[in-house]
């Protein structure tokens, strides 16, 4: 048997050239494996594992090695504070999508009242169940044109208690519905498709959700093309944007919402990361 503290120094080891944070994954994958807080994991480096728990232990991180993301190992990650169940049909929720979240709530916050929103490409469900779990007043449709991706977000829903405040739909942008929003939310696909294929994440998270085509604006193109005609006065629009596309997105929704308010918000990093768009 070995302890923790030994099973952590190498695993840290093994994954110096696959991880830019080998010492946090191994703590993660351990805390999962032995069912336990990360917490208990660090202060109790004397603990020995059983034979069990360091097969599956390696296992997990023979898996790192090759390439498959941590949140599928372990088949959950952590977005805005609250726990997610993630597979390889969802896209892994990121935390500079927080911002859009933060926005978001700023708004209702400022709008009270009961208030319709769609969260376009919903993936886990990770915005809309943000937004359900601190604005009560909040009827959201989730769309997702991958039934396998809306299945996960469904349970996700279920697990944090707000699926009555929530309708999910198979279903590619807006829906064909005669229904007009308060709030639009987009985290669509909007990478390029030559980009993407020079990137970690290629072949281990879904296409479909990082895909945006030529210059990774197709899908956010098509979403402000028709969203005027499926939003109400006074809304708003958040869709999230990859750092290099400020320009031009700005451009499509100056001419899409000539009348509306429009600004670029930075990430943490400084970086373009989210159009708002204000009717």
């Amino acid at each position: 048997m070995i302890t923790i503290s030994q099973a952590l120094a190498q695993s840290v080891e093994t994954l110096q050239k696959s991880s830019d944070t080998p010492n946090l994954d191994s703590q993660i994958l351990l805390a999962n494996t032995l069912e336990k807080p990360r917490a208990w994991v660090i202060s109790h480096p004397e603990e020995n594992l059983s034979l069990t728990e360091t097969a599956r232990f390696q296992a997990g991180i023979n898996s790192l090695v090759e390439g498959t993301p941590l949140p599928y190992i372990i088949g959950k990650w952590e977005f805005f504070g609250l726990e997610f169940i993630v597979t390889p049909d969802t896209l892994i929720p990121r935390p500079e999508t927080e911002l859009l979240v933060e926005h978001a709530l700023q708004w209702l916050g400022d709008h009270p009242g009961h208030r319709i929103a769609a969260d376009i490409g919903t993936g886990t469900g990770c915005i809309a169940i943000a937004l359900a779990k601190n604005s009560k007043d909040l009827t959201i449709l989730a769309n997702d044109i991958s039934y396998s991706a809306l299945k996960i977000a469904v349970k996700n829903s279920k697990k944090h208690q707000v699926d009555e405040q929530i309708q999910f739909l198979e279903s590619d942008l807006l829906p064909p519905l005669a229904i007009q929003f308060d709030l639009i939310c987009a985290n669509l696909p909007y990478i390029p498709a030559q980009t993407l294929t020079s990137l970690k994440i290629f072949g281990h998270e879904p296409d479909l959700a990082l895909n945006g085509g030529e210059d990774g604006l197709d899908y956010i193109t098509q979403l402000l093309t028709i969203s005027l005609a499926h939003t109400k006065p006074g809304a708003i629009l958040l869709v999230e944007i990859d750092s290099s596309q400020g320009r031009e997105v700005l451009s499509i929704a100056n001419e899409c919402f000539p009348s509306a308010e429009i600004s670029l918000l930075p990430d943490l990093a400084h970086n373009d990361r989210l159009i708002k768009i204000q009717l």
